[in-house]
Parts: C-alpha cells; sequence; structure tokens
C-alpha cells in the first residue's frame, strides 16, 4: 500500500463501549473515538458508480460500532485488533488502519492506539 493508493476514511466514529483494565472502569459504558481507513479491493476509477463495487462505509461504520458495544475489553489494542479482523472479514478492503483514542488521563487529551492490517 502507498499514500498514492484509493482510500476511504471514517473518521471520529463514536464508538459506546465498555472498556479499561479496573473492573469498575468496564462497568461503565464509555465513549471511543475511532478513525479507520480502508483500502478497498478495486480503485475507484473501476467501481463504476456502484455501491457493490467497493467498500460501503455506512456497513462498515455499523458493523464496528455493534462490535465495540457486544462485549467488555481491557485494552484498546484488543479493541482495534477486532475491528481491524472484524473489516477485513466482511469487507472487500485490501487493508485497514484503525486508530482508536480514549480519554483517560488527567491532563492529557487522549490516549490513543493505532494498527494497519493488510491482506
Amino acid at each position: 500500500m502507498t499514500d498514492d493508493d484509493d482510500t476511504i476514511h471514517i473518521h471520529g466514529l463514536d464508538l459506546p463501549v465498555q472498556i479499561g483494565v479496573p473492573e469498575a472502569e468496564r462497568a461503565s459504558w464509555q465513549a471511543v473515538k475511532a478513525d479507520i481507513t480502508l483500502w478497498p479491493a478495486r480503485p475507484f476509477a473501476e467501481t463504476g458508480d456502484e455501491l457493490h463495487a467497493t467498500v460501503d462505509y455506512e456497513a462498515v461504520a455499523n458493523m464496528v460500532r455493534t462490535l465495540a458495544a457486544a462485549r467488555p475489553r481491557k485494552l484498546l489494542e484488543t479493541l482495534a485488533t477486532d475491528i481491524a479482523a472484524g473489516i477485513l472479514g466482511q469487507f472487500s478492503a485490501r487493508g485497514v488502519a484503525v486508530e482508536l483514542r480514549k480519554r483517560v488521563l488527567p491532563g492529557v487529551d487522549f490516549v490513543a492506539v493505532k494498527l494497519k492490517r493488510f491482506r
């Protein structure tokens, strides 16, 4: 993958999650922000203006929200890995980058994890 490849970006997706190492933190719903970059299986020029020929980003966003809310997790790293695997398993993407941001530490805007996975 290169910077010249066609990509789809979902920026600032709100995810309802139960996440955190302490059990008390996982007991409450929190908001995590996600940025997702998708590398579609086909270049945009080959999609013929047909949704089925690219990645349906609304379907991706809905799947990611459902997956994030499905069960409590301790680590952002685990959630990011689950999201990447879910996208590559369900959609025609050659690759995905996932960044998750969580407000958790005093005096810090957010803590983030980022990963990239490719077929």
